[in-house]
């Protein structure tokens, strides 16, 4: 087996602007969050800047680039205006996400064998600017070779179904879904791409994920936020560092 990798974490903040723009107004502030993430242990921040800005608005990104110490993740889909603004900001990375007006939360990984040639001509200009572009996928060997092909450096692999399926139950399901990302991290390693992990994760099903050698980082956030409420936002953070931590010292 691979020598294990070092593994960070990543903090979605992205559902404290959801809490915020329910009630308008500027509380809670996500970029607090991101800070109080920073002194906790996180590795990254993600922040997802939707179309429909129903969470994060600019002014957030303008906020978390000026005040982060750690490394802005910026998930965006692949269109003109939030290529932009990402080559206006130059994040550390860049998450290429799907994204659908009517969606609740982002429900599957971009397609990229189909848009081969527009995604290389897309993330062509923010390589060139200097971020990591990152591409969130299903763990599809296909779709792998894609994303590689067009000069990705990192993929994330959607562990959603995962999630879903340890949540209900269905323990096959589970493990099929926790086959195919096993078997995914390690063909896109030995790719050369770096392999990350993300959606729906929770204290109680990331540590299968977090064990594989070749993942070197999880991007947690809906859980932890949620978590939040009973914790507080510092110690939910640190207990999943402490998890991840165990799996990985």
């Amino acid at each position: 087996m691979a020598q294990p990798l070092p593994l960070r974490l990543g903090v979605n903040i992205d559902h404290v602007a959801t809490l915020r723009n329910a009630r308008g107004g500027a509380l809670p502030d996500p970029v607090r969050a991101a800070l109080i993430a920073q002194d906790a242990g996180a590795d990254g921040i993600t922040a997802h800047l939707r179309e429909d800005r129903r969470h994060i608005r600019d002014a957030d990104i303008d906020a978390l680039m000026d005040a982060l110490k750690i490394p802005l993740n910026f998930e965006m889909a692949a269109t003109d205006e939030m290529q932009s603004i990402a080559l206006r900001h130059k994040p550390h990375a860049v998450c290429i996400v799907p994204e659908k007006r009517e969606e609740r939360t982002t429900e599957g990984g971009l397609n990229v064998a189909q848009d081969e040639n527009k995604l290389a001509h897309f993330i062509a200009p923010l390589r060139e600017a200097g971020s990591r572009v990152s591409i969130f996928i299903a763990a599809d060997q296909r779709q792998i070779v894609a994303a590689h092909r067009i000069g990705a450096e990192v993929i994330e692999l959607h562990t959603g179904a995962y999630c879903d399926a340890h949540a209900e139950g269905d323990f096959e399901t589970r493990d099929r879904e926790l086959a195919a990302i096993t078997e995914m991290a390690a063909f896109a390693h030995d790719l050369g791409l770096e392999v990350h992990a993300g959606h729906g994760l929770t204290y109680d099903d990331v540590t299968p994920v977090a064990v594989l050698p070749q993942v070197q980082e999880v991007n947690i956030g809906h859980f932890i936020i949620g978590e939040a409420v009973f914790r507080g936002l510092a110690p939910a953070i640190q207990e999943m560092r402490r998890i991840l931590d165990e799996v990985r010292p």
